[in-house]
């Protein structure tokens, strides 16, 4: 069978659902056209994490800028650093120096996957130019997956399309996406590739 790429994207929706991530459409979520960040996941992400240990609001506002301070035009070192934080996790000072350090993960890697999911389409980014991906992956409110889809109802189109797509066009009018990228995904429900945003396209 082959999809449009609406048929497509929607049915990328529903497999999601089936493993309970929800769907949200980007008009619903309240923030700047420029921003790329759902804050407001990642705050109380944070918050509820960390909640034994006294976790501030000021304090996890301080960590999401901390994020946002990285530059996307040095992109790739930006990507690498934030991946760190990421996989790694990264030290706190208290704003009461009495207390201890506290390490954060921005993402909850125990079997207990307190993390929360979203699957967000038609979200209109505003860098150099407006774009709108086909899907994007939030976890805690992190752009970690984008999904750019092509229709094989089209011999002429090819998810090549989507990866200049991807790696040109977006590249070149929102690169503050792809600073949290841990992945991409192209399809056009026949063949499918993922892999990293900086990866060669054989790749």
């Amino acid at each position: 069978m082959k999809f449009t790429e609406a048929q497509l994207e929607q049915a990328f929706i529903e497999l999601l659902g089936d493993e309970n991530i929800p769907h949200v459409l980007g008009g619903d979520i309240s923030r700047s056209e420029d921003e790329v960040l759902i804050k407001q996941d990642l705050k109380q992400f944070l918050l509820r994490q960390y909640r034994n240990e006294k976790l501030t609001e000021s304090e996890a506002d301080q960590i999401i800028r901390r994020l946002e301070v990285f530059s996307s035009s040095d992109l790739y070192e930006s990507n690498k650093a934030i991946m760190k934080l990421v996989s790694d996790g990264f030290p706190l000072k208290r704003e009461d120096r009495s207390k201890k350090d506290i390490w954060i993960y921005l993402i909850d890697y125990s079997e207990a996957d307190k993390n929360a999911y979203k699957i967000v389409n038609q979200l209109e980014i505003t860098g150099y130019h407006t774009r709108i991906p086909d899907g994007i992956l939030y976890v805690n409110g992190i752009p970690l997956v984008v999904l750019e889809f092509k229709t094989a109802i089209n011999d002429e189109v090819t998810i090549h399309d989507a990866y200049v797509q991807l790696t040109t066009r977006y590249r070149r009018d929102i690169p503050e996406l792809f600073k949290y990228n841990a992945f991409c995904v192209i399809s056009d429900g026949v063949n499918s590739k993922a892999g990293s945003f900086f990866a060669p396209y054989e790749f």
